[in-house]
């Protein structure tokens, strides 16, 4: 048994200026939005009941699909790095951007370098950084893709791209081949109709013709700021599609308050030598009264 937990959209970074100049953009529309809005939504103690919440069940691994920060600012992203480096080492914790983490056009290596060693494919350099990564941990092959991009004002969207895609599809053929439970991690959902077109994945169909394709056992996703249980199409049997709530919201909407996910994967071999993955799902939930994380529901079956 490998069990491996889900986190999205941490949101919980205080945006803190360096100068008036960084809000001559896009950011400027953020920044408003945080401190009318957001800063009360998004709060970093319940990160930090998160995180001791982690470490009390203790996964054997910490996965976070995107949205570490609320703007994209510097400060934001060496604020995040403390996150990450409370949650675990490089080693059990994989990372991938969000669409607030791309906030505006810049080099990678002012956005996530110092995130770099959580999202970096295994043996390759953090100086290498590109997706999709591929990091193997037990019978599971996390496959990081990054549908992070800068948008216009009050726009959300993403997009993965067509080098990334052809990439991904080899990727993913080799680890079928290689027998492994192939979990695909993007912050924007791949199903249609889950976000609005000003908040979709743009290239969401070329994503799907993919995996019909190519395969996987499973796609988690961020962005929605809900827990979500769908599936699309596969090349043998439909791949279920997890979308999870916001690490740090205090509840403003019905079922938008802090969750993550446990997700267990059992490798099972049957009686004719195939290797079948048996992936269980449990929800945890921030508590009304901020005293901490409850299990949610019951023990959910997604193969």
């Amino acid at each position: 048994m490998f069990s491996f937990a889900h986190v999205s959209d941490l949101h919980a970074t205080p945006p803190q200026l360096r100068g008036p100049m960084e809000l001559l953009n896009k950011r400027g529309l953020g920044w408003l939005s945080w401190q009318l809005r957001r800063r009360r939504i998004h709060r970093p103690e319940i990160v930090e009941c998160l995180i001791e919440d982690l470490h009390a069940q203790r996964p054997d691994h910490v996965v976070l699909t995107g949205d570490l920060t609320q703007i994209g600012l510097a400060s934001e992203v060496e604020a995040a790095r403390i996150w990450l480096e409370r949650l675990g080492p490089a080693a059990h914790v994989t990372a991938i951007p969000g669409n607030h983490d791309a906030y505006v056009s810049a080099p990678w290596q002012e956005r996530w370098e110092p995130w770099a060693d959580y999202m970096v494919s295994d043996g390759v350099e953090p100086t290498s950084l590109s997706f999709p990564s591929v990091r193997r941990r037990g019978p599971v092959a996390l496959v990081g893709v990054s549908s992070a991009l800068p948008t216009g004002p009050l726009r959300a969207s993403g997009c993965v791209g067509t080098p990334q895609l052809q990439r991904l599809e080899t990727q993913l053929v080799e680890l079928g081949r290689a027998r492994v439970c192939r979990v695909v991690l993007i912050h924007h959902p791949p199903v249609a109709g889950v976000a609005s077109p000003r908040r979709a994945l743009d290239d969401a169909e070329a994503l799907q013709a993919v995996l019909v394709r190519a395969g996987a056992e499973l796609v988690l996703h961020g962005h929605t700021h809900r827990s979500l249980v769908g599936e699309l199409p596969g090349p043998q049997r439909p791949i279920p599609v997890v979308g999870v709530c916001s690490a740090s919201e205090v509840g403003s909407k019905p079922g938008k308050r802090s969750q993550y996910h446990l997700i267990e994967v059992e490798e099972r071999v049957t009686a004719k030598g195939d290797i079948h993955f048996s992936l269980a799902l449990r929800s945890r939930a921030y508590r009304p009264d901020g005293s901490g994380f409850d299990p949610l529901g019951e023990v959910h079956a997604l193969s």
